[in-house]
């Protein structure tokens, strides 16, 4: 692939982020591509991806996502992103990184590394505290 052709592609995968659209989802994806989400219980398949969307929408309807960056090498496009859901009446923000390698243009892996623990400890009803104390 091109840079032309890895920016269409990103172009794509914030286009089917903003409008949460399985078949788009799917469209970037080999059906036996692999996604490793912190978010799910196990290793999701590429023919899955319209299926977690559908569940995301379910679970998360205020969900945001918003491209910040991306870069390349080879096969390998990583893209910077921010994501933000509404908790009750508060809206927590993270950021994370995907690691997508490409095969012909569509996704045969990707790893998602964001850091689920302040999502956890919200679940728990818990505080959740920085694990250093950095002083004033």
């Amino acid at each position: 692939m091109n840079e032309t052709d890895k920016q269409a592609f990103v172009d794509r995968f914030a286009a089917a982020w903003a409008a949460k659209d399985g078949q788009a989802f799917l469209a970037l994806w080999h059906a036996e591509g692999k996604l490793h989400y912190p978010f799910a219980n196990r290793v999701i398949r590429g023919d899955e991806i319209g299926k977690l969307n559908d569940l995301t929408k379910a679970n998360a309807p205020d969900l945001t996502w918003k491209l910040i960056d991306w870069t390349s090498r080879g096969d390998v496009v990583v893209i910077e992103w921010e994501s933000s859901n509404k908790y009750g009446e508060h809206v927590v923000t993270w950021r994370g990184v995907d690691k997508l390698t490409l095969r012909n243009g569509k996704v045969i892996e990707e790893i998602v590394y964001a850091d689920t623990a302040p999502l956890q400890a919200m679940r728990r009803r818990e505080k959740f505290d920085a694990l250093i104390q950095f002083p004033d």
